[in-house]
């Protein structure tokens, strides 16, 4: 009994360690240095997962974060370190978030803030949320996000293209099956 634990321990671990091996440190600090500008608070930048842990945990940065982009996107900020008062929190902040623009895939659920349990994933989403920043004229971090390039063809063009077999319609250029024995012996 006593090694079944230790091994489903060890396999938590070994998940554990991969999660945290996508932690990018020069992303975090990245992040964290947009949240600084932003926000105009004095926090300390360093990319490491203890010190981005530490900064972010209570959610009132992230609340704040977004009330900056968006004046009152969230109404009521908790001072209190209770643990349900900071995940509600970091809950607020993700809708926000997500109200702001950020895709649902690209959040992270309160757990892997709270308990630390995927930071990598709470990059991920500040990015987004960096790539957002700009619609609302505040400066944005990260790859600058695509825009729609739709594009629009005539009748005439679209029939056109309807008269074209592609090659991945299964054009074989002439080749048949002439040469191909089955069950018959190769003789060298």
């Amino acid at each position: 009994m006593a090694t079944n634990r230790a091994t489903k321990s060890g396999f938590a671990a070994e998940a554990q360690r991969k999660v945290n091996a996508k932690y990018s440190e020069e992303l975090a600090r990245e992040s964290l240095e947009w949240i600084a500008s932003i926000t105009g608070d004095g926090i300390s930048t360093a990319g490491d997962m203890d010190n981005f842990y530490e900064v972010l945990k209570d959610g009132q940065l992230l609340c704040k974060l977004v009330n900056t982009i968006k004046p009152s996107i969230v109404k009521k900020v908790n001072s209190s370190q209770m643990a349900f008062k900071c995940m509600e929190n970091i809950n607020a902040f993700l809708e926000a978030a997500r109200e702001l623009g950020v895709p649902a895939q690209e959040t992270f659920q309160t757990v892997d803030l709270w308990e630390r349990q995927n930071l990598n994933s709470v990059v991920i989403c500040l990015q987004s949320l960096g790539r957002k920043a700009g619609n609302y004229g505040k400066p944005s971090i990260g790859p600058k996000e695509a825009e729609k390039n739709e594009r629009l063809f005539s009748e005439e063009k679209l029939k056109a293209g309807q008269t074209i077999i592609g090659l991945q319609m299964g054009s074989n250029k002439g080749a048949n099956q002439s040469g191909i024995n089955f069950g018959n012996t190769r003789h060298m």
